[in-house]
């Protein structure tokens, strides 16, 4: 516990609440704030043409000076894809295990951040001190190694942060969750427990990371072909597992993906990864081996796999084409909006000749705990009270309800929305305000110059197409010099609708015809009439409402 009283006590989600991705979370003891976890999510399916979207940390700048440090909890996007723009505002100290800092480090040289940032590296048995907290920290069980919990020690007893985690009984080595550490903060008093949400809703425990090992296993011996295994680049687990398979059935495995390239360069180095000699080759080699030999692992953009494979499938990939008899076996959960994607994919992968095995076949499972992993971690914890994250909210209620079931009273049960501060002062617990929060969308190099409005252009634009007027007029006699021009791009053909591109026309020369004549006028005005009317003629005629752009030159 803390030496001293503290007097407030602030649990503030930026992110990862009410959806997956871009976790964030803000814990602020009296006048110290301490930043868990910098993420990123992959953009929804109305988010057209964004890259990343990333949280907004306004309140963050705004107290920049009251940051003691960002502590990550494991190497993941859905943890550290943010941190490059973070720290570029607020410059906060960075604390994370061996590999975790070694994966931001690559990603920081990839994302060009120029920033001078002071890294510490952290361990299970670290002891952190701070003005009036310390802050310690727990291995647990996720689907990268080096993913830790996070305790902040206050006088009320310790905030415990899971970051994500499973149990699996089987877990070796790196992956050992240190459950007498987790058994010990629940001896000595959890205050408040903020707890991974992303498997809430489903029942029982999450499947064995051994049952996968096997299962990949058996479907490496048993395909006659080539193997092409689809994965997120910092899976790690799943990774060594394919090394793994490979190796007793005597495949070589060519790793295509800049971005698994060096992970796996970093995770070898560093000792995270073990694989066999001879086991690893270069894509441009696999022709030498016949393809009973061959494993391709393969990853996307941002750490992707879905859209690769579609490639593959589409013979887009100069290196590898899927082919008559290819084993694809994807070993990831599509982000979420993928979903459709995913569907697509493997019907093309079908349609290329191959064999699909996808995650219901029992060759991935998730990282995150389910039910009775979760209830497992409360029961351990005994929090006082508790907040779900990490998760979308239908998630964080079935967590909220396994709580209580566990004996957390109701009313110590907070769902949180992002930006709202749950504070603690004078022994009471309560939503006290809101902060500004939400979502920061990042379009090449563009950090939130993308905006609702420009959202709902490219959405209109999508729909309907665009609709450009261009006339020259001369304001001195009062008459049009040229034109108008209209060019339709994605409304409709105008090869075939000339005659509405006549009607339009006609319709357009009245309306300025009818603004010029009067005695005086603007060329806004103009362009507002063109706007408004000619939108209601094209919506009559064809029930479809193109973006209208009026250009007005004068002479």
């Amino acid at each position: 516990m803390s030496k001293r009283k503290n007097e407030l006590i602030k649990v503030i989600p930026l992110g990862g609440v009410g959806e997956i991705g871009k976790n964030m979370t803000v814990i602020e003891v009296d006048d110290e704030i301490f930043v868990i976890d910098t993420g990123l999510m992959f953009p929804e399916n109305e988010m057209l043409g964004i890259d990343i979207v990333i949280p907004d940390i306004s309140y963050l700048i705004e107290n920049k000076d009251r940051v003691k440090g960002i502590f990550l909890t494991h190497g993941h996007e859905d943890a550290i894809g943010s941190l490059g723009y973070v720290i570029q505002k607020v410059k906060a100290p960075v604390y994370g295990t061996k590999l975790t800092l070694a994966l931001i480090k690559m990603r920081l040289r990839e994302e060009n951040v120029k920033e001078e940032v002071k890294y510490y590296t952290v361990h299970s048995d670290s002891r952190l001190r701070f003005g009036s907290v310390d802050v310690t920290f727990f291995r647990t069980t996720h689907s990268i190694p080096d993913s830790v919990g996070v305790a902040i020690h206050t006088s009320e007893g310790a905030i415990v942060h899971t970051g994500e985690f499973k149990f699996d009984q089987s877990a070796k080595g790196m992956y050992t969750p240190d459950i007498g550490k987790m058994a010990q903060l629940g001896q000595n008093g959890v205050f408040m427990l903020l707890s991974d949400s992303t498997e809430a809703e489903r029942p029982g425990h999450t499947t064995s990371e051994e049952v996968i090992a096997n299962q990949l296993s058996d479907a490496f011996h048993s395909s006659k072909g080539r193997i092409i295994v689809a994965s997120f680049a910092s899976n790690l687990i799943r990774i060594q597992q394919v090394f793994d398979a490979a190796y007793r059935n005597g495949r070589k495995v060519a790793v295509g993906g800049k971005r698994m390239q060096r992970v796996n360069d970093i995770a070898i180095k560093l000792g995270y990864l073990t694989v066999e000699e001879g086991v690893l080759v270069s894509l441009q080699e696999i022709a030498e081996y016949p393809d009973h030999e061959v494993v391709i692992l393969t990853t996307g953009v941002q750490g992707e796999p879905i859209e690769a494979l579609q490639k593959m499938a589409k013979g887009a990939n100069k290196l590898v084409k899927i082919k008559k008899g290819d084993t694809v076996l994807i070993t990831a959960t599509p982000s979420p909006g993928l979903e459709v994607l995913m569907g697509k994919t493997v019907d093309l992968l079908y349609r290329a000749g191959a064999n699909v095995l996808t995650g219901n076949r029992k060759v991935h499972v998730s990282g995150h705990g389910f039910q009775e992993d979760l209830k497992f971690m409360l029961n351990l914890m005994k929090p006082r009270f508790f907040i779900p994250i990490q998760g979308e909210y239908r998630m964080l209620k079935a967590h909220a309800k396994l709580a209580a079931q566990t004996g957390v009273a109701e009313e110590n049960i907070f769902i949180p929305e992002k930006g709202d501060v749950i504070e603690y002062k004078g022994d009471k617990m309560r939503v006290s305000s809101k902060v500004t929060a939400g979502n920061v969308l990042i379009d090449g190099i563009g950090v939130g110059d993308v905006g609702n409005i420009v959202l709902r252009d490219r959405k209109l634009l999508s729909q309907d197409g665009i609709f450009i007027v261009v006339i020259t007029l001369s304001k001195k006699e009062r008459k049009i010099v040229t034109g108008p021009e209209i060019i339709s791009r994605g409304f409709v053909y105008v090869r075939e609708s000339e005659k509405l591109m006549d009607e339009s026309t006609k319709l357009i020369t009245s309306i300025i015809e009818k603004n010029m004549a009067r005695e005086t006028f603007e060329w806004s005005s103009i362009k507002q009439d063109v706007r408004d009317q000619l939108n209601s003629f094209l919506h009559e005629k064809t029930k479809r409402r193109p973006m209208i752009l009026p250009i007005i030159m004068e002479v």
